[in-house]
């Protein structure tokens, strides 16, 4: 097989378990380099300044040393770690190309939709604490060994340099993007669609900086609700900046904007709930904007699409901004959208085309007005 597996551990804490990992790898005739990524406290109990000073020098030190075995090479990156190890291994592994071969095997002791939003890790929890080998742990590295010996068997050509159309989703407005996405991959258009949830414009606004797109459609602006108010979401400072920057063609609408997006409804905070709100699933809760909110976003919005130096136009669909905006919706509310209309007329700059239509924006109406619209651009 020709490949190499490069193994990110903690050897001062993790030796045994790493040991064993390597074993299972020789007995499949996969052979694996180890790499320590210890802080090397021998034992003393740090503060937690002087550990999270540790943990910077150990990536910083690492982070040249892993490229450089990684570049031109078939490699695959495992990391083995728990807390401070799995951060560590994060951190390295996310300066590695967003699609390259890499796992990690960890306890998860962190919500891992932040760490893995803009990089493709796959992550194997170990279910038991990486503390001693004991029987479960030994069937979870043997698990990992075979999914490593079936990763080096395939040799990884690269990121497709096919030129491809960005754009947006979420579920309250699935047929907006289903009907934009359809429409321009029957004119011959490679689309590539991102889960606008609060972490999947993290790979969105990634993928545009590393000039992945020709252009993008912005359907689900939904995202700019959990960075200016409320909603599990990862810091993506240029989300709504990546394409502007770029000078990419880029079309906009406020899909999902008039709404919060919040958990199960139990978890959701009682101030919240006296507002107009629905259940969109037994996992997900939508609370209605304000209009103070409503003005706020739009004028955010508008302010970051002024800084476009390519075409641009933002598309208003006056009929609905998302599913249950729409008559008899639970959050339905023509003045919240009159709100932002007037707030994006008021304040984009003239380079930036707005358009306002009467449709929905789920309605075909609405994806053709889209579509037309980059294509002049295109």
């Amino acid at each position: 097989m020709k490949c190499d597996v490069l193994l990110l551990v903690t050897v001062e804490t993790k030796k045994d378990e790493i040991d064993y990992l390597a074993h299972a790898l020789g007995l499949l005739g996969v052979g694996a380099r180890i790499i320590d990524i210890s802080l090397g406290s021998g034992g003393a109990v740090w503060s937690p300044h002087d550990k999270i000073a540790a943990m910077d020098r150990v990536v910083a030190n690492t982070k040249e040393k892993l490229q450089q075995a990684t570049a031109d090479r078939n490699a695959v990156v495992v990391g083995l770690g728990g807390g401070t190890g799995g951060d560590i291994i994060m951190r390295l592994m996310h300066d590695l190309p967003m699609t390259s071969r890499k796992m990690l095997i960890t306890p998860m002791p962190f919500d891992p939709r932040a760490e893995v939003a803009d990089s493709s890790i796959i992550l194997l929890p170990t279910l038991v604490d990486i503390c001693g080998l004991n029987t479960i742990l030994r069937q979870v590295l043997d698990n990992a060994a075979a999914m490593i010996a079936g990763l080096c068997d395939t040799v990884q050509t690269g990121m497709s340099k096919t030129p491809s159309i960005g754009i947006t989703a979420l579920s309250t407005l699935s047929g907006a993007t289903q009907n934009i996405a359809c429409g321009l991959r029957a004119l011959g258009h490679e689309t590539t669609v991102f889960h606008a949830n609060g972490f999947g414009g993290a790979a969105f606004a990634r993928c545009i900086a590393d000039g992945s797109f020709q252009a993008v459609v912005d359907v689900t602006t939904h995202e700019l609700t959990r960075m200016l108010f409320v909603g599990s979401h990862t810091a993506m400072p240029t989300r709504f900046t990546a394409a502007s920057s770029k000078g990419l063609p880029q079309v906009i609408l406020p899909g999902g904007v008039n709404f919060l997006g919040f958990e199960r409804i139990e978890t959701v905070p009682a101030s919240y709930l006296e507002r107009p709100h629905y259940r969109h699933s037994p996992l997900f809760t939508h609370v209605k904007l304000t209009a103070d909110e409503m003005a706020h976003l739009a004028g955010v919005l508008a302010r970051d699409l002024n800084q476009a130096s390519g075409k641009t136009e933002l598309i208003v669909p006056m009929g609905g901004f998302s599913s249950e905006d729409t008559a008899g919706g639970a959050i339905e509310d023509t003045e919240l959208r009159q709100v932002f209309w007037q707030t994006v007329s008021d304040t984009l700059k003239p380079h930036v085309r707005l358009t306002r239509v009467d449709s929905h924006i789920s309605d075909p109406e609405t994806a053709q007005v889209a579509i037309a619209a980059l294509c002049d651009m295109l």
